[in-house]
């Protein structure tokens, strides 16, 4: 019997090790959480800090879903995630939908740690992005009011993830945008986390607390720097574009679906 007991106190370590919960992110040095969605909760995302674009007009790239407008099968809340869902559905002069989400007019952030947990969908046309745009874009348009791509992913491109900043200077209409594409490990089984470290003198784009990427302020003009000003936050599922669908879309892959377990602002 006593011979047994080492035995028996290494399995009960072992399984008490494994069932752990696992403990949240550290948060970043000198930072505060200030704005937060945890998702716990059920049914439309919450309404005091998103609202959603509505829309079929191919939104700037020749997308071809139409997002629709608080509407669960698109966007619903359930066992403490986000799902944003792309389906085969048509919709006013749309053949897909899904949805779109933003803070904009509900919270804008200047600098700080923008932390997204998610996992993204498979197959070819799908384009999910987590994303920012500067306030001003009614004033100054696009690319004049800064956009900064905080995860990009294009079906066709698989285990690939793109961090991305435009301006009026930089931007893929001149092929001038700056930006870096990076392998990331099983996108579409595990939960990741997309974010990026925003001061008045760089942005770092990191994946899973790893910085992959930094621009730097250059220090000349709006037109190279627009990034000293309030962004909003977009969370959307895309179908089809200029980049999505580049290689066409593949039919068999709806319901398409982008889970996010969290999203968080530090300052």
């Amino acid at each position: 019997m006593n011979k047994r007991m080492p035995h028996f106190h290494i399995l009960i370590c072992f399984v008490g090790l494994f069932f752990l919960p696992q403990a949240l992110p550290a948060q970043p040095p000198g930072q505060k959480l200030i704005w937060s969605d945890e998702f716990s909760y059920t049914g439309l995302p919450d309404s005091s800090k998103w609202k959603f674009d509505v829309g079929g007009h191919g939104w700037g790239n020749n997308e071809l879903q139409f997002y629709t407008n608080k509407d669960t099968q698109n966007a619903a809340v359930r066992n403490g995630v986000l799902v944003i869902t792309a389906r085969k559905q048509d919709a006013e002069n749309r053949n897909y939908t899904s949805a779109k989400l933003l803070t904009r007019g509900i919270r804008e952030f200047k600098y700080g740690r923008i932390e997204v947990r998610a996992k993204l969908p498979a197959g070819r046309g799908t384009w999910p992005a987590i994303w920012m745009l500067g306030t001003n874009i009614k004033e100054a348009g696009w690319p004049g009011c800064g956009e900064i791509d905080i995860m990009e992913h294009v079906g066709y491109n698989k285990d690939s993830l793109f961090g991305t900043i435009h301006s009026a200077a930089y931007n893929h209409v001149k092929g001038t945008q700056k930006g870096k594409g990076i392998f990331i490990d099983e996108p579409y089984t595990r939960f990741h986390t997309y974010a990026i470290d925003w001061t008045a003198e760089k942005i770092d784009f990191l994946l899973d607390d790893q910085v992959y990427y930094t621009v730097k302020n250059e220090h000349l003009t709006t037109k190279e720097w627009p990034f000293d000003q309030p962004f909003y936050l977009i969370l959307n599922l895309a179908i089809g574009g200029g980049w999505g669908g580049k290689m066409g879309v593949d039919n068999s892959i709806f319901p398409a679906v982008m889970e996010v377990d969290y999203v968080r602002v530090y300052q």
